[in-house]
């Protein structure tokens, strides 16, 4: 499963976003939109943070604790 958190590098949410992830043990990679246009442009992100999960956008905003959860409970 490739997890990606697409953000900005200016994201006050990305933080606490990364925590939630490593609680739940789900391996990810945040690609940063400044760096990676073409990710942008792909997946037509336009606010931060987005969660990629095997190249679909499942989140183009942060989701609850709870939420998470759910998504990758069905997912494992």
């Amino acid at each position: 499963m490739d997890v990606m958190i697409i953000a900005t590098k200016g994201c006050s949410h990305c933080l606490n976003f990364k925590k939630e992830l490593e609680c739940l043990q789900i391996q990810y990679r945040v690609c940063y939109a400044e760096d990676y246009p073409d990710l942008v442009q792909k997946h037509e992100i336009r606010h931060s943070p987005n969660l990629v999960v095997d190249d679909e956008v499942v989140f183009r905003r942060q989701p609850t604790e709870a939420e998470l959860k759910d998504y990758f409970s069905k997912k494992i």
